[in-house]
């Protein structure tokens, strides 16, 4: 028998919290029209400053003087922030749900080491001088450590400590490899410096075209994985009482953290802390829920980068600071600051 409730209950079902989901989607559209205007910043914020009717002629009309600088130089630099600040923010929350761990990063498993290995390895034994030479290496790199540490941590009993242990031992041990290779050979050490750095300079046309594949689909299976990873984070138990297949996901999960962090390594160098900082603090005030913390991490991730971009080109005008330098300035003390409010916390 149904029974109606009483008028008080009424009144006060009636009234309905406020929607976190419009709340929440009004703020991913902030994000958005912020993403743009930085966007049309980082073209015309440079050397030569261009006014946005410059920057539309530029890039619409002109082939001229504006064109050149506009389509030849700054775009491919823009897009490949973009892309780059996707590919991060992505693989860092993906990474930071695998793991269990809100202070990972990309370089926790040891993919940014990988690539690191593979290009000094590329410039040392094969020659290999120029950016959309040495991508390939680098992308490879990454994707040969990432199965690596998928093996040695367990494979089907794959568990968030061995990944990060097998991480960190692999790390270590190419990070020697690597040192040893720069001491022996000066040119290898004279192009890994300007590579490590982490830097949007020497971007161009094909360079977005060899790692915009890589991203895309790196992308895609990452916002696919929300769900699954939203239940693993609940235990291993208990995601398998919900139906999530640990394994599978696990392995997805890292083809996804490869894909986005070595395409991202590969084109601009080891950029540190983004893949940190933006998961984490987006997951302030969007809750542990990946639906969420994903697709805002894919555009504030590119909003830091390139805001970082444009101030290393203000502060030291008509010089430039990389952008690897602004964004280790900047999240050294946030990641300070992170670590010592978790210890807080857990007190």
């Amino acid at each position: 028998m149904l029974v109606d409730s009483p008028p008080e209950q009424r009144e006060v079902t009636a009234v309905a919290p406020p929607n976190r989901r419009a709340i929440r989607g009004a703020g991913l559209l902030g994000a958005v029209v912020v993403l743009l205007l930085l966007l049309v910043a980082s073209i015309a914020i440079g050397a030569k400053p261009l006014s946005v009717g410059q920057v539309w002629h530029g890039l619409f009309d002109d082939t001229g003087t504006f064109g050149d600088v506009v389509v030849g130089e700054r775009l491919a630099r823009t897009l490949l922030g973009l892309l780059a600040g996707v590919a991060l923010g992505l693989s860092g929350a993906v990474l930071q749900a695998l793991t269990r761990n809100p202070l990972a990063d990309p370089g926790l498993l040891g993919i940014n080491m990988g690539a690191s290995a593979a290009v000094v390895t590329a410039i040392s034994f094969f020659g290999v001088t120029s950016l959309s030479g040495y991508v390939w290496f680098a992308f490879f790199g990454a994707a040969a450590v990432g199965v690596l540490v998928y093996v040695l941590g367990g494979t089907r009993n794959a568990t968030p400590v061995r990944l990060a242990l097998a991480g960190t031992a692999i790390s270590a041990a190419l990070y020697g490899y690597l040192q040893a290779v720069m001491i022996m050979d000066n040119a290898a050490l004279g192009k890994m410096r300007f590579w490590t750095v982490g830097s949007l300079v020497s971007a161009d046309m094909t360079t977005l075209r060899q790692v915009l594949p890589f991203i895309a689909v790196g992308s895609v299976l990452a916002l696919a994985l929300a769900r699954p990873l939203n239940a693993m984070a609940m235990g291993d138990d208990t995601a398998r009482a919900l139906g999530a297949r640990l394994n599978r996901t696990r392995a997805l999960s890292m083809a996804a953290a490869t894909l986005l962090c070595g395409a991202a390594t590969a084109a601009c160098g080891p950029i540190v802390f983004v893949g940190l900082m933006v998961p984490h603090v987006v997951r302030s005030f969007t809750g542990p829920d990946l639906r969420w913390i994903l697709p805002f991490s894919a555009v504030l991730s590119p909003v830091l980068l390139l805001a970082a971009d444009i101030a290393g080109r203000l502060v030291a005008r008509p010089a430039e600071v990389q952008v690897g330098i602004v964004t280790a300035v900047i999240g050294g003390p946030v990641f300070i600051y992170l670590v010592r409010r978790r210890k807080v916390t857990q007190l």
